[in-house]
C-alpha cells in the first residue's frame, strides 16, 4: 500500500514544466514512473540506453502499473511512449536496449517481444540493429510434459542513425584472449596455394598477383597479425554467397583470387549464454545478468558516455556502466528497489569487469 501511495504522489507532480538539468542528475537513481521522468529529459542528451520493462502478467514488481494490464495488446500500448520518449532523449550516436520475455496464452507462445518490436519499427523512427539472444543456462524448470523449457530471451538493439556506436573489438573481447592457436611450422604455410596456382588457369600476370599476394599474407602470419587466412582461386574454388557474395566474388572475377585473413578472435555472434543472476540478499524478482549488460555497454558506449536504465530495477544497468566507467542515469518507481540498487551501486568499482 506504500508503494502505491508513493507512486500516486509522484505522478500528481508537475514533471512537464521545466526540462532537467542533465549534469544535476547524472550518476543517480530517481524515484519516478518511466514516462514522467523521461518527459522532462532534454532531447539527444543519452549516450545509450539499456532497460527491461516488467514482463506482461509474469511478476509483481510492486507499485502496479506496467505489466499488469488486462490485455497483451494494453500492455504493448503503455510501453510504446516510453520507448518513443527513449529515441527522443538517445543520441543520434546512440543505441536503445529493449529486453522483454515472452508468455503463454491460452497454450499459445505469444511472442510480445516481437510484437513490440514491429510495432516499434511502424514509426520508422528506428531501426532494428541486432537481436541479442540470452541463452540461460540454469533456465526455470517446469513440470511441462507437452512444451519444452523457454530458455532464451531476446535483447532488441535499435539504433536511429547509421552513425551509432558501435565497438565490435570490446564486445566479448575476454574471448579473444581464450585459445590462442600458436603456429610453429611455418615452412608449410600456403604450400598447397603455391601449387593451386600454378595449377590453375590464371593468366600469367594473374599467378604472378597471386604469388605475391600470397606471400605478403603468409608473412603476416609469421609477424603474429593474423593467424590465418584462406585463398580462394577462379576456376578451382566456389564462389562466395549470401551476404559475402558481393565484395569476395568481384575480386575473384576481376583479380583471379581473393585472400581471406583470419585474426583468431572470437566469432562475435549474436547470441550470448549465462545464467540467471542469482544474488544474494537481491530482493528484486528479475535479475538479468550483469555479464551481459556489461558487454552492451561495451559494444555500444564509450568511456565517460551516459547510460540509462528507465526500468531501473536492482541496478544491474547502473552497475555495469559504473563498472566500466560510464556515467549512468536509473529511474525506478518503488523506493524499495532504489534502495537496492543504490546499496550495489556503492559496492562498485570502477573499471572492473564481470567474466563467467
Amino acid at each position: 500500500m506504500e508503494n502505491l501511495q508513493a507512486y500516486g504522489n509522484l505522478v500528481s507532480r508537475s514533471y512537464y514544466d521545466d526540462t532537467l538539468n542533465i549534469n544535476e542528475i547524472l550518476n543517480k537513481i530517481h524515484c519516478s514512473d518511466a514516462l514522467s521522468f523521461l518527459k522532462r529529459m532534454p532531447d539527444n542528451s543519452m549516450d545509450l540506453i539499456i532497460t527491461s520493462p516488467p514482463y506482461y502478467q509474469q511478476r509483481d514488481y510492486g507499485c502496479g502499473g506496467i505489466g499488469n494490464e488486462a490485455t497483451e495488446d494494453e500492455y504493448i500500448n503503455n510501453l510504446l511512449p516510453i520507448f518513443n520518449e527513449c529515441s527522443r532523449v538517445v543520441k543520434t550516436t546512440g543505441a536503445i536496449v529493449f529486453n522483454l520475455g515472452d508468455k503463454y496464452l491460452n497454450g499459445n507462445l505469444s511472442l510480445i517481444p516481437y510484437k513490440f518490436a514491429l510495432k516499434v519499427l511502424e514509426n520508422k523512427k528506428v531501426f532494428l540493429i541486432n537481436q541479442i539472444t540470452w541463452a540461460k543456462t540454469n533456465p526455470t524448470p517446469r513440470q511441462e510434459h507437452r512444451k519444452l523449457i523457454q530458455s532464451t530471451e531476446p535483447f532488441f538493439i535499435f539504433a536511429k542513425t547509421k552513425d551509432y556506436c558501435f565497438k565490435l573489438d570490446e564486445y566479448l573481447s575476454h574471448l579473444d584472449r581464450k585459445d590462442k592457436k600458436v603456429t610453429s611450422n611455418f615452412s608449410k604455410i600456403g604450400r598447397k596455394y603455391f601449387d593451386t596456382i600454378n595449377q590453375s588457369n590464371l593468366t600469367a600476370e594473374e599467378k604472378k598477383n597471386a604469388t605475391r599476394e600470397l606471400e605478403k599474407v603468409i608473412e603476416e602470419v609469421r609477424l603474429g597479425k593474423i593467424e590465418s587466412f584462406r585463398m580462394k582461386i577462379r576456376g578451382i574454388h566456389k564462389e562466395a554467397y549470401g551476404g559475402m557474395e558481393g565484395g569476395r566474388n568481384n575480386q575473384i572475377r576481376r583479380n583471379g583470387f581473393t585472400i581471406i585473413k583470419i585474426t583468431g578472435n572470437a566469432m562475435k555472434k549474436d547470441l550470448i549464454e549465462s545464467p540467471v543472476e542469482i544474488t544474494k540478499g537481491n530482493k528484486h524478482t528479475a535479475v538479468y545478468p550483469l555479464y551481459i549488460i556489461q558487454e552492451l555497454v561495451k559494444l555500444l558506449s564509450n568511456s565517460d558516455d551516459v547510460v540509462l536504465d528507465p526500468f531501473c530495477g536492482s541496478g544491474t544497468t547502473c552497475v555495469a556502466a559504473k563498472n566500466l566507467g560510464r556515467k549512468y542515469l536509473g529511474i525506478e518507481i518503488n523506493p524499495e528497489y532504489v534502495s537496492l540498487s543504490e546499496e550495489r551501486i556503492k559496492e562498485a568499482d570502477n573499471y572492473e569487469e564481470f567474466f563467467l
